[in-house]
């Protein structure tokens, strides 16, 4: 891993990200991206034919200030941490945040995405609005989304939830090899319902191939998929979870209203979207 992009809006929320942002750069070795944008009001120019051009300087110029006064700060919290090391670019952008997003990751040639998110309404519209939850399936690279909650503390135990598919084994290596860098344990969590078809003998054949990784598999029978993951992540002392997209649908059901303002506010932990293939 190389690039890690940050995209930040200067809140708490994003401040609060930017520390898990730095600390995720250390233990992969990679440079921080600050994307920061910001969208130019849209003005009739037959209205505004001589003043059109000087409006919009002015407000490039007042997001361009802000932008760089805002910049020492986060170097200073780099500073404290002792992580001022780590290489921060930066890059300004108006237009529209996903579309910029998705440039950025195209451009940079982006391996990482890690996100700020500032309590269940906004964690939500993450997941299931018409601007953000395009971030889950119109990028590409994994995302890291952390709740304003979510203070940063060394990471021992990653949790993987699996269905137990062929192609979640790709994904579980790469949360392995995350878990390396930190010397972190996986635990890997299958919640088998009543319409469950995964066979006793598959996750025999998942626990011998995954023998000598540091990997724990974890099957509970239960109907309350979101309770049982909420519980998972709560007794197993889980500091981040990952998750597969899977069927959007299932995804979207997941992280309705009332499962978010759980994991934000009872086990406010950064949660790890990957993508299947």
């Amino acid at each position: 891993m190389k690039k890690i992009l940050f995209p930040t809006d200067f809140s708490e929320a994003a401040t609060n990200a930017f520390v898990h942002a730095l600390e995720f750069a250390k233990i992969v070795n990679a440079e921080l991206i600050l994307l920061h944008t910001f969208e130019i009001p849209v003005y009739d120019s037959q209205f505004f034919p001589e003043n059109y051009a000087a409006i919009y300087s002015s407000v490039e110029l007042a997001k361009f200030e802000m932008f760089k006064n805002e910049i020492p700060k986060l170097r200073a919290i780099a500073e404290e941490r002792k992580l001022g090391h780590i290489v921060i670019k930066h890059r300004l952008m108006d237009g529209d945040l996903l579309y910029n997003l998705k440039n950025a990751v195209k451009e940079d040639n982006v391996d990482f995405v890690i996100m700020g998110t500032s309590g269940a309404s906004d964690w939500t519209k993450f997941f299931l609005g018409s601007n953000t939850s395009s971030v889950i399936s119109g990028v590409e690279v994994p995302v890291l989304c952390v709740p304003v909650d979510a203070k940063f503390k060394k990471i021992k135990i990653i949790g993987f939830t699996t269905r137990y598919r062929e192609k979640d084994k790709k994904e579980l290596r790469k949360v392995l090899e995350i878990a390396k860098k930190t010397n972190a344990k996986v635990k890997s969590l299958y919640v088998r319902t009543s319409n469950s078809d995964v066979a006793d003998t598959t996750v025999k054949e998942w626990e011998k191939e995954f023998a000598k990784e540091n990997v724990d598999f974890l099957v509970l029978p239960c109907d309350e998929v979101k309770e049982t993951i909420l519980d998972f992540v709560l007794y197993k002392e889980v500091d981040i979870l990952s998750m597969i997209t899977h069927k959007r649908s299932f995804f979207e059901s997941l992280f309705d209203s009332s499962f978010t303002k759980k994991l934000t506010k009872q086990v406010p932990v950064p949660v790890l979207i990957m993508h299947e293939d």
